[in-house]
């Protein structure tokens, strides 16, 4: 699934240093870390301008305007797992000379330096994009998720820049590091499963084994309790059917999933990759997902909670100083997640936010809905919420979209939101597959419509992306195909700030 984990640094500004060289850096950005920077500069304390990439520990500031984009001005709000706000970043922030905020946050398969390359890239068309009466600042959300590495994101991974495919089911040393730094303290537990992953036993002792240590990782009891009365399916379930779908979900979704990379296709004899019914070596690469799914257990979780509990109120705080400063909100992913999820810290009747835009969002197609269709009594987690929002709430999405399409249902149910594991249906659709669900009179537009006629003033409104959302590779498709000049102009046709 695509999508910051607190533990790679890059940022380009000014700081102490030697330009174009090796060495521990903490410049403007207030980000510790030994890395490689590019650029001019001279011994001690001179400038360095460019991209540096480096080992940064810790969650990292940057507090400098246009600090690592190219659009400014720029500055980051950086949040820690409980939605906690470093407030020298807020402050940043609240002095920024604009008329209007665009304030984007990263999905959850991305590091310090994917982030800032995303927000570099997505926000370059829009001074050229709006009015002159539109002053724009432009802000970058910065929470801990995490990136696995061997996952291509479109013009981010050049060819060859990826971990080699011959790791197959192995971990490669930079998804190993950031698992490291996502469950800390759990080095013998995740270098044994990175042993079974690397060996791929033919024993279903070993696959019991690795399914318990992901378990114990993810947090889960597996006796039921008042406050977890119930064990998400992907930990309860037995662990050779639950790899067993993973297996064939990767395979749907186009990835060579199954054997792990040395092409033997198991005891099925199924061919590359795809010996999901053959014999126990063939599951490993649904072993490798389970993994990856308990990051994403995790990640939902705290998704909700920063936007909630970090961005919402924040927010809030920011107009309360700057009244009349507008404010557009830009999620990815599961950022599109922490944007919707602030909407529940805007006071009743509040006009500073102008617009929300949902890229690609992974949470509920139905979370904006009064009543859900499979349950009257209930209503979606956002219900209502748009109504927050002194504009449209706009959610992009797109069929190529792999990660959505296949991965997203199975998630929500192994999460516990169904009773069975097998099988795909409507119930579990994704806001950035299929749009805005069970929202009577919300619209449905093509890109091109969208762009010709603009958008509704208000609500909800779905705009199928997929004419440009198209590119990327398995498992998660074009999960991460964000960056396009149309985009950029739907957020400025949502937030009325065209020419």
């Amino acid at each position: 699934m695509a999508d910051i984990g607190g533990g790679f640094g890059s940022g380009a500004g000014s700081g102490d240093g030697t330009g174009g060289g090796t060495g521990a850096r903490i410049g403007v950005s207030a980000e510790t870390g030994a890395g490689t920077g590019t650029g001019t500069g001279t011994t001690g304390a001179g400038h360095r301008a460019g991209i540096g990439i480096g080992a940064g520990i810790g969650a990292g500031l940057r507090t400098a305007f246009g600090a690592g984009i190219g659009a400014g001005p720029y500055a980051e709000l950086t949040f820690d797992s409980q939605g906690d706000v470093d407030r020298a970043t807020q402050g940043t922030v609240a002095r920024m000379e604009a008329t209007d905020l665009l304030v984007f946050a990263h999905g959850w398969n991305s590091d310090r330096s994917t982030a800032t390359r995303l927000y570099d890239r997505f926000f370059a068309p829009f001074p050229g994009l709006v009015g002159s009466g539109v002053r724009l600042g432009y802000v970058g959300v910065v929470w801990p998720a995490m990136r696995f590495s061997d996952e291509p994101i479109p013009d981010f991974d050049p060819p060859g820049a990826l971990a080699d495919p011959g790791f197959g089911t192995a971990l490669d040393p930079l998804t190993r590091q950031a698992l490291g730094q996502f469950w800390p303290g759990r080095r013998a537990e995740l270098d044994r499963l990175a042993e079974l992953l690397e060996e791929r036993p033919e024993s279903e002792a070993a696959f019991i084994e690795f399914g318990a240590l992901v378990r114990e990782l993810a947090g889960v009891d597996a006796v039921p309790t008042a406050a977890a009365p119930a064990v998400p399916a992907i930990f309860a379930d037995d662990v050779l059917e639950v790899c067993r779908v993973l297996a064939r979900a990767l395979v749907e979704a186009g990835g060579p999933a199954a054997d792990g990379g040395d092409g033997d296709g198991g005891e099925g004899g199924d061919g590359p990759g795809l010996a999901v019914g053959g014999g126990l070596r063939g599951l490993w690469g649904g072993a490798k997902e389970l993994l990856r799914q308990a990051t994403y257990y995790k990640m939902k979780k705290r998704a909700g909670l920063v936007g909630e509990r970090g961005l919402g109120p924040v927010l809030a705080e920011l107009a309360a100083v700057r009244p009349a400063l507008r404010f557009h909100l830009i999620g990815h992913s599961f950022g599109a997640r922490v944007v919707s999820f602030s909407l529940r810290a805007a006071p009743v009747g509040a006009r500073y936010l102008k617009s929300v835009t949902l890229l690609q969002g992974a949470f509920s197609h139905y979370a904006f809905a009064d009543r859900l269709p499979h349950d009257k009594g209930r209503g979606g987690a956002l219900r209502g919420l748009q109504h927050r929002v002194d504009g449209p709430v706009v959610a992009c999405h797109s069929p190529h979209d792999s990660a959505l399409k296949v991965f997203y249902p199975l998630a929500s149910r192994m999460a516990g939101d169904s009773a069975g594991l097998l099988g795909f249906d409507e119930r579990w659709g994704a806001i950035g597959h299929d749009g805005v669900q069970a929202v009577p009179g919300a619209p449905r537009l093509s890109l091109d419509a969208a762009l010709r006629e603009g958008v509704p003033a208000a609500g909800c409104v779905s705009v199928d992306a997929g004419s440009v959302v198209r590119r990327g590779g398995a498992p998660s498709g074009a999960h991460s195909d964000i960056c396009h000049e149309e985009l950029a102009r739907i957020v400025v046709a949502a937030g009325r700030m065209g020419r």
